[in-house]
């Protein structure tokens, strides 16, 4: 009997396959990825303990390691399609994020592992993002974008016998894993050549930059590569340093002691030379990100953050001209957000992971949890967020598509119209922190023989 390969390692295949592509074509990417290895060895080098915290949190072996990257469809067929390629190396739909309020047509989803286990073996996602065609405001050219992307074919041939393969056999063999990867990465590969004239693809641009991406070219190239970093402020001053024209803003909450959520920033899209019917243009949506992640809030959390956030939109929109009020008042109206571990967890605004602590033995621990945590018997350690925000991703996407401010586009969410297309419902993100924290919580009481005692 052929033995199969295990989906997180045909993920790990893929992740480097497409670190290896996007490095190769966007220069830049590889500058930006030395800049990360130098401010990470830095913030190491001065945190004694960081890098223990790290290991015993189980992300020191991921420094460096892409997390993710983002590409953009036309058509429900190919998202359903990716669904089918992604469910190969184990990735799930994970997540609603409607990014029109903050102007941008599209609605997404995030395929990605599910437990941690196979985060941890490879935590690589791809931010999936969906056109919505009915925001395209001019009738005609809505038709017209229709009508490009349905005669186009996102995956080869063979990439999509070899899902078929997989899913009639629960996997794949090491050679069809090796032949899937690179049929798959085929789908992400940018090509240089557009479907449609200069002026056609003009007319796109003006309608949305995001539309003319969409539409204009063979298929969803991927359009950035995010690594991690352990300090990305630093990381911000070292790209103009280097002159790699970093966005103005970091999107997400403001550096704390007790990270939260995800920060990301970017070097802006740069200008690549494409050919339209014979005559050469340019087309700008390529970048080179990167992140620092904290603690996954709970619904309580997420509610306070949201309306920090929005406090600081209102009296203080981001733009280019404008980052340093912005960041001013960021910074102070999440000052209402309590900043260290323990009040968090004590106010349940973020989900935590619980483990008996070194040399307890079973029966030593009485009372509740609060108590356990208290007397030094059990460890509460925040649970990684591994999702996104929609409007730091609408920040990013707008920074590089060329768009000025963030405007609100006139429509409501659509999600039953998403999973439709999707042939899914994606899963609830919240319910997933929620799954880990209960089951630490029982594998900790049971392991101290306290489970009927504490509350």
């Amino acid at each position: 009997m052929t033995q199969l390969v295990s989906a997180d390692t045909i993920r790990a295949m893929f992740s480097a396959a497409m670190t290896q592509m996007y490095r190769a074509e966007v220069p830049q990417y590889q500058k930006l990825a030395h800049i990360v290895a130098e401010v990470d060895g830095r913030t190491l080098a001065a945190d004694e303990t960081l890098e223990q915290r790290l290991r015993s949190a189980g992300r020191y072996d991921l420094i460096g390691v892409e997390r993710h990257g983002a590409i953009r469809v036309g058509r429900p067929q190919e998202l359903s399609g990716l669904r089918r390629l992604f469910a190969v190396m184990g990735m799930s739909p994970v997540g609603y994020y409607d990014l029109a309020p903050a102007g941008v047509p599209v609605h997404s989803t995030c395929f990605r592992p599910v437990t941690e286990q196979s985060t941890r073996a490879c935590p690589f996602r791809i931010f999936t993002s969906l056109l919505r065609p009915e925001l395209i405001e001019d009738a005609a050219l809505r038709r017209d974008a229709m009508a490009i992307l349905e005669r186009r074919r996102i995956f080869t041939p063979r990439c999509e016998h070899l899902i078929e393969i997989a899913e009639a056999h629960g996997g794949l063999s090491e050679a069809q894993a090796m032949e899937f990867v690179h049929e798959a990465t085929e789908t992400f590969r940018w090509h240089g050549r557009a479907k449609v004239s200069l002026d056609a693809y003009r007319k796109f641009l003006a309608a949305h930059p995001l539309v003319a991406d969409v539409v204009c070219f063979h298929g969803p190239h991927i359009n950035h590569l995010t690594l991690p970093t352990l300090d990305i402020d630093a990381v911000q001053q070292s790209m103009i340093e280097h002159e790699l024209d970093p966005k103005s803003i970091v999107e997400g909450p403001p550096r704390r002691r007790a990270p939260i959520l995800l920060r990301q920033t970017s070097f802006k899209a740069i200008a690549e030379t494409a050919q339209f019917d014979g005559e050469t243009g340019a087309h700008k949506a390529r970048f080179g990100e990167i992140e620092q992640r904290g603690a996954a809030l709970t619904a309580d959390g997420r509610a306070l953050y949201d309306e920090l956030l929005a406090q600081t939109l209102a009296a203080a929109p981001p733009s280019e001209a404008s980052a340093a009020a912005y960041g001013a008042e960021l910074a102070r109206r999440f000052e209402n957000f309590p900043d260290d571990a323990e009040t968090l967890r004590r106010r349940h605004l973020a989900f935590f992971r619980y483990a008996p602590a070194a040399g307890v033995r079973k029966g030593s621990g009485r009372g509740g949890l609060d108590a356990l945590v208290r007397d030094g018997l059990v460890r509460a350690e925040p649970i990684f967020y591994e999702d996104f925000l929609p409007v730091s991703a609408a920040g990013i996407f707008q920074s590089n598509l060329g768009e000025g401010g963030r405007r609100e586009l006139a429509a409501g969410a659509a999600r039953g119209a998403f999973e439709e297309a999707l042939g899914a419902t994606p899963a609830d993100e919240l319910a997933l922190y929620a799954q880990s924290e209960e089951a630490s919580i029982r594998a900790t009481l049971e392991a101290l023989g306290a489970a009927e005692t504490a509350v």
